[in-house]
């Protein structure tokens, strides 16, 4: 990586190991534990990341679990959450992520960013960083309303918890889990496929084409006297 923080790594040394990847911009990635989500949010701050950029997640509830986990019968991760056992890689559940920077030095070229994971069992909660961001409080909402991830100490200062954010009231569901079935298909068989490589072949059913549309002004070619 172009910017190292052993200052990073003496702080939260126990609640992170690094996450490496060859081909990715130069921005430090750390996973944590989720029950030490919030000590390592706030331990970045205090080293420096004091800007937080944004907070999101990733429905991983179908991966695969990791070999330690499948061993001692944790299927589900839950020692995992528990003991803050990050090695191998992590089992199935919700991956959220944090980007923070650190933008003391930006003028000099010294700009650093931090990315901080933790994977969140299912059936588990995980703690806010409102404590520690402020901003972060849109963030959580729409993960806890499209993903449906429980968010342990909320508070953005109104008192009003977790109420919707982008969902109109009386929806059901949280859309952007795998899990979630869209009402058109519910309702009606999609006419074609509907992932990429569904459907091929020579039996493929094709999709209805649509009617050729004329300019404004021609008249249909069935318009018109008919001929004898």
């Amino acid at each position: 990586m172009a910017h190292s923080v052993p200052h990073l790594r003496r702080r939260v040394a126990d609640m992170t190991e690094p996450v490496t990847r060859p081909d990715a911009p130069s921005v430090e990635e750390r996973r944590v534990a989720p029950g030490e989500w919030v000590a390592a949010v706030r331990a970045a701050r205090d080293e420096g990341y004091g800007f937080f950029d944004w907070l999101s997640a990733v429905d991983e509830t179908d991966a695969p679990a990791s070999d330690a986990h499948t061993a001692t019968g944790d299927t589900d991760g839950a020692a995992q959450a528990a003991t803050g056992d990050t090695d191998g890689a992590p089992g199935p559940g919700l991956e959220v992520v944090c980007h923070l920077m650190d933008v003391r030095h930006l003028g000099g070229g010294g700009l650093r960013r931090l990315l901080l994971r933790t994977r969140v069992p299912e059936g588990t909660s995980l703690g806010s960083v409102t404590g520690v961001f402020a901003g972060a409080g849109w963030h959580e909402r729409e993960v806890h309303e499209m993903f449906g991830l429980p968010v342990e100490g909320f508070d953005d200062g109104t008192g009003m918890g977790l109420r919707p954010l982008l969902l109109p009231d009386g929806f059901e569901g949280t859309p952007l889990r795998k899990s979630f079935q869209l009402a058109a298909r519910a309702s009606k068989p999609w006419p074609g496929a509907k992932e990429p490589g569904e459907g091929g072949g020579a039996t493929a059913k094709r999709a209805p084409s649509r009617r050729r549309l004329l300019p404004p002004g021609v008249p249909d070619p069935s318009w018109g006297p008919r001929g004898d």
